[in-house]
């Protein structure tokens, strides 16, 4: 949506930081094609827009988790390559094949249900077979994959489906150095090389997710398949910040003070008294809360930018609401409360809050909910403005 009336709270979606850092991607990664990932409602940031300023950035895939995110794309006008990886029994298969999806298959049971979806639409279904190199979540298990391959073959040799792509994803490619990133690019590597012997002519393949995209070119190989870094933050905090890494936070997330009002010493504040005012003081009301997504674990912890300064959550986040201590300052009530987003004014970040909160900066952003309207900004690429000219 687009806005400008005063609202409750927002999160500000900055199209133009998004195009900026797919082409920022691409360019660690000048080999390869780029799947832009918009799973999980793009991370919070609102799927179908992230989805098209991806593409007029210069992505050539587009991936998600279920098959009904992938569908809802194609319904919304999303058209070219579309991957989807999270099937379970009796899922859509048949409307995948007829929006032309790549479906991700791990196990015979879904290569079984892929190809009967074929037979009832008439048509070649996509298919790419992933391989679990060592995150021992989805995936084929090594001495499952000759059997799965075999099988995938006998049914592409029916034109029931069409193997577009070899693929399988990374444990611990945050971790700089760590010994499972060369295990799984060896086996993955292995893997690959059996399925093509076997006669497999794979489009793609790839192994690259975010951190292997920012940091590890040997991973590249056809196609990487950045992530969270598409929105500005980045996988390895350890390793470089977004500014490190030539990205910029897409969200900024910010709320309208509710209540401003003074209070003595002594006075408890939210849920439980965890917070007691330790003087007369003033206090804010921020109108979200655990229900918007704002994380509970955050409570006494949470930054915010409230008149230029940094405050922090006053005892408990409830459900719609939380406080902060103002300390005797007494902005009007309508005040920006900016929880997170580039930093550019001071602000926190959504890793600040991911710090505060004992988790990753990626819940931060992925969990802000339905309740909180995206406004979205710069929704205009430059060339566009340019062909107005």
């Amino acid at each position: 949506m687009t806005e400008t009336a005063p609202l409750r709270a927002r999160a500000e979606i900055d199209l133009a930081a998004l195009r900026a850092n797919v082409r920022t991607l691409r360019a660690h990664a000048p080999g390869a094609a780029f799947m832009a990932v918009v799973k999980a409602n793009a991370y919070g940031h609102g799927m179908v827009p992230c989805a098209r300023a991806a593409i007029e950035a210069g992505a050539t895939w587009v991936g998600t988790a279920t098959p009904e995110e992938a569908l809802a794309l194609r319904a919304a006008g999303i058209q070219g390559r579309l991957m989807c990886w999270l099937w379970t029994p009796g899922g859509p298969w048949r409307e995948g094949v007829e929006a032309d999806l790549d479906m991700s298959v791990s196990g015979l049971w879904a290569l079984r249900e892929v190809t009967a979806a074929a037979r009832e639409a008439g048509r070649t279904a996509r298919i790419q077979l992933k391989a679990d190199t060592g995150l021992g979540r989805g995936g084929c298990m090594p001495g499952d994959w000759p059997e799965l391959v075999s099988q995938a073959l006998q049914a592409e040799g029916e034109g029931l489906v069409r193997v577009t792509g070899l693929w399988s994803h990374f444990a611990c490619a945050d971790e700089p150095g760590h010994p499972s990133i060369a295990a799984q690019l060896e086996l993955f590597r292995e893997m690959v090389a059996a399925a093509e012997e076997r006669g497999i002519r794979p489009e793609v393949r790839h192994i690259a997710n975010s951190p292997g995209t920012l940091t590890l070119p040997e991973t590249h190989f056809d196609l990487v398949r950045p992530g969270i870094a598409m929105y500005g933050i980045s996988p390895s905090p350890e390793v470089g910040t977004p500014e490190d890494f030539g990205l910029r936070p897409v969200m900024t997330l910010s709320a309208s003070l509710a209540l401003v009002k003074h209070a003595p010493g002594g006075h408890g504040v939210s849920y439980g008294h965890h917070y007691v005012t330790p003087g007369e003081t003033t206090l804010g009301l921020v109108p979200l809360g655990y229900g918007d997504g704002i994380p509970r674990h955050a409570s006494g912890t949470g930054p915010v930018l409230v008149g230029g300064k940094w405050r922090t959550v006053a005892g408990r986040v409830a459900m719609d609401q939380f406080v902060v201590d103002l300390g005797g300052d007494e902005p009007p009530v309508g005040s920006e409360a900016v929880l997170f987003g580039p930093g550019d004014r001071g602000e926190p970040t959504a890793e600040d809050w991911a710090q505060a909160a004992g988790t990753i900066a990626y819940e931060i952003v992925t969990r802000i909910g339905s309740r909180v309207p995206r406004v979205y900004v710069n929704e205009r690429s430059e060339k566009d403005e340019r062909l107005d000219d």
